[in-house]
């Protein structure tokens, strides 16, 4: 065995779900990942939760659906942790963001840990207004055959399974960029429509709020544009552009800027379109800085993302 469960004595429930799971537990096993330290704890069937909790859905997801090594220390891997939602904290046009928190209480040796979340949701196809989302899609491509089908007819399948593609797109995304060290936050898991990640806050208890909300001193402005140059740098060396680039989709994080909703990010080339997103962000960052007293060229911008690309 590669990783040593531990089974509290406590379990009270039905014993065919408990070797339901020690039958998941095998499965794991047979792709053991060293990285993976789990401890099972099997509650009492009379422990109750509340109206907005839920137990971690950590290992419910198979490993390629979880955040990317190496994996950052506040993250609960604890199958006996619990998710408490804390509010909304953003409304969308594709999707909602939610306030998570997943802790787990101090169990013998183990010391309590917790850490904030944002689950974004994104709804399926009749309650979102995502109206642009052929142009972002074109040259991609779906899952299976029948998924293309039923996205096709506007089946109740295939409206969820449009809303999961986006999920999966920006999980993707997250994931790549993360790991070639673009400004995004961790992504944490991916469940059908909802993604978890890394809650970027103000440093106050807050979330940090968008580029367009500040008014940064002029050194600071320029510590705020090189780093968003970098990112946009690392993302056309990848081949591209995120395809929504705004002052509302970067957080300011004190002296750190991190770059926000990417489902649309786009292929620069294998797009039709690649190159006309690409000057957009360009557009759109430059005029913010501009207006802001750093003046940036577009043109210049978009020319040296190009170097990336080619």
């Amino acid at each position: 065995m590669s990783a040593e469960y531990e089974l509290t004595a406590n379990y009270s429930g039905n014993f065919s779900d408990l070797d339901s799971r020690w039958a998941d537990l095998a499965r794991d096993e047979s792709q053991p990942d060293p990285s993976d330290a789990f401890v099972f704890k099997f509650h009492s069937v009379d422990e109750e939760l509340g109206p907005d909790q839920r137990w971690s859905t950590w290992l419910d997801v198979e490993r390629g659906s979880r955040g990317p090594d190496p994996r950052p220390s506040w993250v609960v891997t604890e199958q006996a942790a619990i998710d408490t939602e804390l509010g909304v904290l953003k409304t969308g046009k594709e999707a909602d963001v939610f306030l998570v928190e997943r802790a787990v209480e101090a169990i013998g040796d183990n010391p309590a840990k917790s850490s904030l979340l944002a689950a974004k949701r994104y709804r399926t196809e009749e309650h979102r207004s995502f109206h642009r989302s052929t142009s972002y899609v074109e040259g991609r491509r779906t899952r299976n055959s029948r998924d293309s089908r039923a996205m096709h007819k506007k089946t109740a399948h295939g409206r969820s399974v449009a809303a999961g593609q986006w999920a999966y797109a920006e999980w993707d995304a997250l994931n790549r960029l993360w790991k070639a060290g673009v400004p995004v936050p961790y992504p944490v898991q991916v469940d059908g429509t909802e993604l978890l990640m890394e809650f970027i806050d103000d440093g106050e208890g807050g979330a940090a709020p968008r580029l367009a909300q500040v008014r940064p001193s002029k050194e600071l402005l320029g510590q705020y544009f090189e780093q968003l140059r970098g990112g946009m740098r690392e993302l056309a060396r990848a081949g591209l552009a995120h395809g929504d680039l705004s002052p509302y989709n970067v957080l300011a994080q004190g002296e750190r800027i991190v770059m926000i909703d990417l489902p649309q990010v786009v292929d620069i080339v294998g797009n039709p379109k690649g190159m006309d997103f690409l000057l957009r962000d360009c557009h759109n960052m430059a005029a913010w800085f501009t207006n802001r007293g750093l003046e940036i060229d577009e043109q210049e911008l978009f020319a040296d993302l190009l170097t990336m690309v080619f």
